[in-house]
């Protein structure tokens, strides 16, 4: 059995996989409190659920690609068979993780987004570097962005560990608190290998709304 906050089908709005269809299913229970976290709704609200109940409710979409998000998915070790039921049965699967548990039992078939923790998350002590040897060609860091130390932070880690040889990099501001025109120019100063990433469902939608 595993807590689950919601699923539902929206518009993935980050990473290379943006502006597509897809399945989100957001499992409860987080590890971290990042300062700039919003989806605090999902420490602690959630119903029990069946793997074969998620890829129930999962099928009814009709949407190949899901997304496994939280809160923090690897929190619960049942997230690793609900990941590995749902690609034997053909979909597309994504994790997006925090970077603060280990990755290396994840099925291979799963794309990896790891958000690693910027300093102004106030959780940067939280990551665990080793996940980088992990890390397959598909898929994906995340730096979330905040402030020009928070950028020079990231620059750093992308140097110091060749990410961009390793996967895509990708960099997102926080939203609200940074404007992407900042960190476009810082980019585009350094010649920085990375992507730079909005939150689409937050222009597409209300940004508080949930569900999408």
């Amino acid at each position: 059995m595993l807590k689950v906050n919601e699923i539902f089908h929206s518009i993935q709005g980050e990473g290379t996989a943006a502006g597509l269809a897809c399945v989100f299913v957001r499992l409860t229970y987080c590890n971290l409190r990042c300062t700039y976290c919003d989806t605090e709704y999902a420490f602690f609200e959630g119903k029990d659920m069946s793997i074969d109940d998620i890829l129930f409710e999962t099928g009814t979409y009709r949407c190949n690609l899901v997304e496994v998000t939280g809160g923090e998915p690897l929190v619960q070790k049942e997230s690793l068979k609900l990941m590995q039921a749902l690609c034997d049965v053909g979909y597309k699967v994504m994790l997006e993780t925090g970077g603060s548990l280990p990755i290396k039992d994840v099925d291979t078939r799963v794309k990896i987004i790891m958000d690693l923790k910027t300093p102004s998350s106030k959780m940067e002590s939280k990551n665990l570097w080793s996940n980088i040897e992990s890390l397959k060609k598909e898929d994906e860091v995340k730096f979330v962005v905040g402030d020009e130390d928070d950028y020079n932070w990231a620059k750093r880690k992308i140097e110091e560990y060749e990410l961009a040889n390793r996967c895509e990099v990708l960099i997102s501001p926080v939203f609200g608190k940074i404007k992407p025109v900042e960190i476009a120019g810082w980019i585009l100063r350094d010649n920085l290998p990375a992507r730079l990433q909005l939150q689409l469902h937050k222009y597409i939608w209300d940004p508080d709304k949930r569900g999408v």
